[in-house]
């Protein structure tokens, strides 16, 4: 007998014999099965149906799905605002009644954001109002707003906001923003200012938008002050600036011609991890350009150059004729944009320009010294280079900055500072590299009556060390009791990177130089400037009063450390003031 009739077989005597109790028939069932299922037998398979199978969809026909329903809307959108502008009111009227389309207010707020005519965009808000169904919102509010207020329709404008007020919609800080900063378009600065007063009273928080639009209406009208406290308001209220709010710093900056400090916002910008655009790099090229600061324009270029961004083409004039009136080589301009041509037929000689740079032997002498550099024959390189400027040819920055670099490396330090010295000579714009590299090896080797003059060129060029070495500059000139020099450096860096470390650093070496009344002074300073003294400053104080003989002194700052102590929480305390502990570790004092 085969094992699936055995197996059937069992469970038919099992049921035939079963009891009709109902609560003992299903335990004892439930028993019994347990030790029909242990038997060591192949399931019986009779016929059935087949299963249903569910449809899975995968994500590619997921997506095409979703992809053709936005073709389809565009098409209805599309449609629609062809309708409007394309036919008049009355016909318009018969053939939107004639659309089987369900009207919601994704569908009007996209109409009304293809820019139809105005009258017509009106008469299609009022008529979508009355269709069974819909209701307008705040989106599609403050889009026919902003129809109004692009067209200087101030009042008109003004009356749709009445509306959204009298029909309770929502009010929030795009709506706000929005009039503002048509308000401010149309000279109206007194309106502006009443409606971002408005939105405050309204418990309504701005966003960093808002902030930025509110930022330029003051700047555009001359209270520079009061926008500087917006942004201090925005940062306070947690919120990051974009690229946007640092153009309309950066603009208002060199507006005012302070082109060295929106040259500094731009560096800060990108550590905090925002990159500039295009539309960034070509408003400061334009802004710069019309305040002659051919200096600054080579720096953003060569950010350009790195991340490949190019300049419009009326901008890219307005650089080349500023770069040309500084006598400054147009070449880093032609790099970054290879894409523009003086004149229609001009792209071949634009890439002969370009190799020869006014000069037919340029590309051959940059091929070779860029052949020397790999073989690392210096001897070669500083008879080369002789000639070069002995015939008073330009090189380009990169390639000049790689020769320093190179000559730091292998420490052919005069070598370095001779090129260094043309270079400044001839206004060929220096990398940062280059004068880390010079300054790198002079500490090494503690040549700092150097190192004073390198520093003075590096703040020509609006370039600075990073903190690291700064605090290590400052800090090795006191031990080497170069305390003057030391002093006029720290004066060289601006007020941003004058932190606690650096502080404490000019303080040490003060007292390395003994000369504890200098110390003291740079102390008060310090505090003056708004900037906290921490552990490591007091200890370094401390000790250098002591070793001076000035105990009492020494005594008044204790307590003064130790009240600190007391009220400084270690998570509370700044980064750089941790750092600076660190740093000045082997100066604790009890």
């Amino acid at each position: 007998m085969s094992l699936p009739y055995a197996f059937g077989g069992v469970l038919r005597k099992f049921k035939a014999c079963r009891p009709t109790y109902s609560d003992w028939h299903f335990w004892s069932w439930k028993n019994a099965t347990c030790y029909v299922h242990s038997l060591s037998s192949c399931k019986y398979k009779g016929p059935s149906q087949p299963p249903h199978r569910k449809v899975i969809r995968t994500e590619k026909q997921v997506n095409k799905k979703n992809v053709d329903r936005k073709v389809y809307m565009s098409d209805v959108i599309r449609q629609i605002s062809n309708i409007l502008r394309c036919t008049s009111w009355i016909s318009a009227q018969e053939q939107l009644q004639g659309l089987r389309i369900k009207w919601d207010s994704f569908t009007v707020n996209q109409v009304l954001k293809s820019h139809p005519p105005m009258e017509k965009a009106w008469l299609f808000f009022n008529w979508i109002s009355k269709q069974k169904g819909f209701k307008h919102d705040k989106f599609t509010y403050t889009t026919m707003l902003d129809i109004f207020g692009e067209a200087r329709r101030i009042s008109s404008m003004m009356y749709v906001f009445q509306l959204m007020q009298e029909k309770g919609i929502k009010i929030d800080a795009i709506t706000y923003t929005s009039m503002l900063h048509w308000l401010s378009n149309s000279g109206d600065f007194d309106g502006a200012v009443k409606v971002w007063k408005d939105m405050k009273a309204e418990y309504c928080h701005p966003t960093v938008v808002s902030y930025t639009a509110y930022m330029k209406v003051l700047f555009d009208n001359n209270r520079a002050e009061e926008a500087t406290d917006i942004y201090k308001e925005m940062l306070l209220s947690g919120l990051k600036p974009t690229c946007h709010t640092y153009t309309i710093l950066m603009q208002h900056l060199i507006h005012s011609g302070k082109c060295k400090s929106a040259l500094e916002v731009f560096r800060k910008m990108q550590e905090t991890g925002v990159q500039p655009d295009k539309a960034t790099c070509n408003i400061l090229v334009e802004q710069c350009s019309k305040a002659g600061e051919a200096w600054a324009i080579i720096q953003i270029l060569l950010y350009m150059k790195e991340n490949l961004l190019v300049l419009r083409y009326p901008v890219y004039l307005q650089a080349k004729e500023t770069l040309k009136m500084a006598n400054e080589t147009d070449l880093l301009l032609r790099q970054v944009n290879p894409h523009i041509s003086s004149d229609a037929s001009d792209n071949i000689e634009f890439m002969r320009e370009e190799e020869t740079t006014c000069d037919m032997n340029y590309s051959i002498d940059r091929g070779l010294l860029i052949e020397f550099l790999r073989k690392k024959n210096f001897a070669a390189i500083d008879r080369l280079y002789a000639g070069i400027v002995h015939r008073h040819k330009r090189l380009a920055p990169d390639l000049v900055s790689k020769i320093i670099e190179a000559n730091c490396t292998h420490g052919r330090i005069e070598a370095a500072i001779l090129v260094l010295d043309n270079c400044n000579d001839m206004g060929i714009y220096i990398e940062n590299e280059a004068f880390l590299s010079i300054l790198g090896v002079l500490i090494r080797k503690k040549d700092f009556l150097k190192i004073l003059p390198i520093v003075e060129q590096m703040v020509k060029y609006n370039l600075f060390p990073e903190p690291q070495l700064a605090f290590s500059l400052i800090y090795r000139l006191g031990q080497a009791r170069e305390l003057d020099i030391a002093v006029k450096i720290f004066k060289l860096f601006p007020e941003e990177i004058k932190t606690t470390t650096l502080y404490t650093a000019l303080i040490s070496a003060c007292f390395s130089a003994e000369d504890p009344d200098k110390g003291i002074a740079t102390f008060k300073t310090m505090k003056c400037s708004g900037i906290q003294g921490a552990t490591a400053t007091y200890n370094v104080l401390i000790r250098g009063l002591e070793l001076c003989g000035r105990f009492n002194e020494a005594k008044f700052y204790r307590k003064e450390k130790k009240s600190l102590q007391k009220d400084d929480v270690p998570e509370t305390l700044l980064a750089d003031e941790k750092f600076c502990d660190v740093l000045f570790a082997g100066y604790i004092v009890p």
